[in-house]
């Protein structure tokens, strides 16, 4: 049977070549392979895929900033999961990718459901009247936010380093379209 499989695999892919009776191919031949017909189709196929893959679901993202430290670096890469969404709806705790322009993407994480109340007070965050529990927040925060609704269709979100003062932190209501996805890693 596997004598069967390695046969439809070279006929089909062309993935082994050799020309001698050990079916050995040579370092050489691998990474420079001939030239030929199934090669480039081959090629074809493969960058075809690639740009599908990171063209609409996994999007490369570059990390600049340090609002989401220390869960992720001031400075990095991730890939943004475009179907992590796709047949749910963002929890509290999530860290999601908002999409803020065309090509500018924000990471934050999710801590306000459409109709929940969200308020800072001495740097803790209350949400609907309850002091939410946030392991992941590790620098010390002095942020003052009076109540506010999240509206129907919106999520409440904010980075987690709040060592930064409230007023230079980019963080509220987004609409739900707006976010893109989740950091793969």
């Amino acid at each position: 049977m596997w004598e069967r499989i390695r046969l439809i695999w070279r006929t089909v892919c062309g993935a082994h070549r050799s020309d001698d009776a050990t079916e050995r191919g040579s370092f050489v031949e691998f990474f420079l392979p001939r030239l030929t017909r199934g090669f480039f189709i081959r090629m074809g196929v493969v960058a075809a895929v690639a740009a599908l893959l990171f063209g609409f679901v996994l999007i490369p993202c570059y990390i600049n900033g340090e609002s989401m430290m220390p869960s992720f670096p001031s400075r990095g890469f991730t890939l943004n999961w475009r179907g992590k969404y796709l047949f749910s709806k963002p929890k509290r705790g999530d860290v999601v990718i908002i999409r803020y322009s065309d090509k500018v993407y924000y990471l934050k994480r999710v801590v306000g459901l459409p109709g929940d109340t969200v308020a800072f007070h001495r740097g803790d965050l209350y949400v609907n009247g309850r002091r939410l529990n946030e392991p992941y927040v590790k620098y010390l925060c002095d942020w003052e936010l009076p109540p506010r609704k999240v509206r129907p269709g919106h999520y409440y979100v904010v980075g987690d380093n709040r060592s930064q003062h409230i007023a230079d932190h980019k963080f509220g209501q987004v609409l739900e379209k707006r976010i893109d996805g989740a950091p793969l890693w």
